[in-house]
């Protein structure tokens, strides 16, 4: 300890020791009721992490919404199967299923509207 250390814990030693009874409870009560604050944010440690959680949570949902919906096409548009299934009912090597003549209209419809 250095010369400046020592003299301060004589001076403090001699200044606790003439304080009475009274006011050195009073200092004891208030010293410990200043290590209980301290204790207190160690075992609340989770309050900080609490918004950083909520964010996350809020992003997985979105991604989940986001990526889980169907895909919409816009009208007038149409996918590759759609086009696929069309040219198999207009073609002219057809399937049985339409040598019956039941239906012919309706593929016949079909195949103008994939002209227009």
């Amino acid at each position: 300890m250095s010369e400046f250390e020592k003299r301060t814990q004589e001076v403090l030693g001699e200044s606790t020791e003439r304080l009475d009874g009274r006011m050195r409870s009073r200092l004891t009560q208030a010293r410990y009721a200043a290590l209980a604050q301290l204790e207190k944010p160690a075992r609340q440690w989770w309050r900080s992490y609490v918004p950083a959680g909520a964010a996350t949570a809020a992003a997985v949902l979105v991604v989940t919404f986001y990526v889980g919906r169907p895909v919409i096409e816009p009208r007038g548009t149409t996918s590759a199967s759609a086009v696929e299934d069309i040219d198999l009912l207009a073609d002219a090597d057809a399937p049985d299923f339409a040598e019956d003549g039941d239906d012919v209209e309706f593929y016949e419809w079909a195949a103008g509207e994939m002209e227009s």
